[in-house]
C-alpha cells in the first residue's frame, strides 16, 4: 500500500468544496450524516454475499467498492478537516489504546469484544 498524503488531499477536497460553494452545507452534522450513507452503500455491495463471495470480488464489484472506500475516505477527511483532527495521531493513539484493551495474550484468535477477555 501507498503512503496517503493526507494533507494533499484535504487541500484538494477543501478546494473542490470552496470553488462550488458547499461549505455552507458541510456542517459537521450533515458530513456525519453522509459519510453513513456512503458507509451504507458499501455494506449493500456485500449484502447478499456469502464470506467467499465477499473474499473474492468480480472486477466490477471491486470498482464498486473501491467507488464507495473513496466517497467515505473523503467525507472522513472532509470531518477531519473541519474539526481541525489531526487522523493521524488520533489513529495511532487508539491503536495504542486497542493494544491495552486487546493484549495479545488474551485476544490472539478470539473474536470477544475486550469486555469479554
Amino acid at each position: 500500500m501507498k503512503t496517503i498524503d493526507s494533507d494533499k488531499l484535504i487541500l484538494k477536497i477543501r478546494a473542490f468544496a470552496e470553488e462550488r460553494d458547499w461549505n455552507q452545507f458541510h456542517s459537521i452534522k450533515n458530513l456525519s450524516m453522509a459519510l453513513n450513507v456512503e458507509a451504507s452503500e458499501l455494506l449493500e455491495i456485500f449484502q447478499w454475499m456469502t464470506e467467499d463471495e465477499s473474499n473474492s470480488l468480480s472486477e466490477d464489484k471491486l470498482v464498486k467498492v473501491e467507488e464507495e472506500l473513496a466517497d467515505i475516505f473523503v467525507y472522513l477527511l472532509r470531518i477531519a478537516d473541519k474539526l481541525n483532527i489531526d487522523l493521524e495521531k488520533v489513529s495511532l493513539d487508539k491503536i495504542e489504546a486497542n493494544s491495552k484493551k486487546y493484549p495479545v495474550s488474551k485476544a490472539k484468535g478470539n473474536a470477544k469484544k475486550y469486555t469479554e477477555l
